[in-house]
């Protein structure tokens, strides 16, 4: 295939309806699909009645926390899983723990107060048990003769 002029009757020689080397196919063009509309998103409550699972948050006031939690010792006191007593409180489990948390008494002010009296209790029964020992170390040296 040296010479350029054999390879012009190369590419004359092809039949036609066949595709030459040189050609290249022509891509198709493409309609585009029609869009779908979007649907609107449902939010469906997983039961109508309860007002907790309509997904919206709600607000408990002070009063309500303190009954909620009141309900969930008592179901629990009756042998009701944790679980379960919060599902029938109508509240999640991390808000439980979160009111719990709350509503656990806190230490006041006088807390310092409160330490050294207990410290001054505990030094006092320290001398009591230590004479108490002194006075039974001593009766058992009598009854042993050791003194």
């Amino acid at each position: 295939m040296a010479d350029p002029q054999e390879a012009d009757n190369l590419l004359l020689d092809v039949p036609e309806g066949s595709a030459s080397i040189a050609e290249k196919p022509t891509p198709r063009k493409r309609t585009p699909r029609p869009k779908k509309p979007k649907a609107e998103p449902k939010h469906i409550a997983k039961d109508a009645g309860n007002p907790a699972a309509r997904g919206k948050r709600k607000i408990h006031s002070a009063k309500e926390r303190a009954e909620k939690l009141a309900q969930i010792e008592r179901a629990i006191d009756s042998g009701t899983s944790i679980k379960s007593a919060i599902g029938q409180a109508s509240i999640s489990e991390q808000t439980y723990y979160q009111w719990k948390k709350v509503a656990a008494p806190t230490p006041t002010g006088d807390g310092l107060k409160d330490l050294l009296a207990l410290e001054s209790e505990n030094e006092r029964l320290k001398k009591l048990l230590a004479d108490r020992l002194r006075k039974e170390n001593a009766e058992l040296k009598k009854k042993l003769g050791l003194e």
